[in-house]
C-alpha cells in the first residue's frame, strides 16, 4: 500500500525533476516530478533500499 506522505530530495532545486519518496509497510516507494506518479512508481524492500543507501 502506497502512503499519501511523499517526501521531496533535499538536492532537489526549483523548477528541476526532484525525486521523491514515501515508505509503507510494503517497501519503499520513489517517483519524480517528471512522471505522472500513479502510473511511475518503483517499489523496493526496505533491505534493498538500504542497501542502495550503504552502497551510496
Amino acid at each position: 500500500m502506497i502512503t499519501d506522505r511523499w517526501q521531496k530530495s533535499s538536492y532537489c532545486q526549483e523548477g528541476d525533476a526532484c525525486v521523491h519518496i514515501s515508505t509503507g509497510p510494503d517497501g519503499v516507494h520513489l517517483t519524480d516530478t517528471d512522471s505522472d506518479a500513479a502510473q511511475t512508481i518503483v517499489t523496493v524492500s526496505h533491505a534493498a533500499f538500504a542497501a542502495l543507501l550503504k552502497s551510496l
